[in-house]
């Protein structure tokens, strides 16, 4: 992000922002998401079911392509439209430049968690905090990196530095704090019964071990072109494990797909059975659950 016109630094009276600015602000945007994924995964992921997912090696090498991007977005989404707003303020109200900022940061990300539950129906709960949350530490640096004259992408590089550094340091104190996920240990009784998913799916465990299937998804036949199928029919189910997880085995009397594992998950009080078809990173994820 080598753009820019020199030095600038954030303060009254000026209502829009240099080239400059953005630059450094979308810098310490992209430097702060890792931490903010990890403060994700410490106070919500924690102890939650991966359903098998793995991050992919694809994936890690294109964070370092894609973070930039994320920066500059997010930063002109909410950092420095935040800062015309705190200097239009500044003009008529007294206060420190940077508090004003940080309060109209904080209030754009309330817009956009707001527009979020209004148009696709996100969570306030969920989303509210982090929104608010994401925009105060860049501006909180904004101001006294501005002071410098950085050349190019001289600010990037040394970013990058800071953020594996962040990123190396709070992954180790995630690790060590965070709890890990331990499915519900159920048993055969516990098992039997109707488990429901979407489009109608429903497969009923009889406590004898035979198993009714009504669109219930399964693995396709070998030569069928597509992730999995659905299935109505009869046939049997057993409890097995699967790696290092329990899960039942369910096996159609019919022709329709093959015999198909599925992973004991949820919790206690709301248990699931899951199946991940296709790609480990980003195949299709279909879960039932009890009725």
């Amino acid at each position: 992000m080598g753009w820019g016109t020199g030095p600038a630094v954030a303060g009254r009276g000026r209502p829009t922002w240099s080239n400059d600015e953005w630059n450094v602000a979308a810098a310490l945007c992209a430097t702060q998401l890792p931490l903010v994924w990890l403060a994700w995964l410490f106070f919500v992921g924690a102890g939650q079911d991966d359903y098998g997912r793995g991050g992919g090696a694809f994936g890690v090498l294109c964070v370092p392509l894609i973070l930039p991007l994320l920066g500059v977005v997010h930063s002109s989404v909410q950092v420095m439209p935040a800062a015309t707003l705190a200097r239009l303020l500044t003009r008529r109200l007294r206060g420190p430049a940077w508090a004003w900022h940080v309060g109209m940061s904080v209030l754009v990300g309330v817009g956009w968690a707001g527009l979020g539950h209004g148009v696709w129906d996100w969570s306030l709960r969920d989303t509210l905090p982090w929104f608010a949350g994401a925009g105060v530490l860049p501006v909180l640096f904004l101001a006294p990196l501005c002071r410098r004259a950085w050349g190019g992408w001289r600010l990037w590089f040394r970013m990058a530095g800071v953020c594996v550094v962040l990123f190396a340091v709070g992954g180790l104190g995630v690790a060590a704090l965070a709890d890990d996920y331990e499915p519900p240990a159920l048993s055969a009784g516990q098992l039997a019964g109707d488990w429901r998913g979407d489009h109608g799916a429903v497969l009923r465990l009889a406590p004898g071990g035979r198993a009714e299937l009504t669109r219930v998804p399964a693995q396709p036949d070998f030569e069928a072109d597509r992730d999995y199928t659905r299935c109505d029919g009869t046939g049997t189910w057993t409890r097995e494990r699967h790696g290092d997880r329990e899960g039942v085995l369910v096996r159609l009397d019919g022709a329709c797909g093959e015999e198909t594992h599925w992973t004991i998950g949820g919790t206690g009080r709301v248990p699931e059975l899951f199946v991940l078809f296709g790609d480990p990173d980003a195949g299709d994820l279909l879960i039932l659950t009890r009725n």
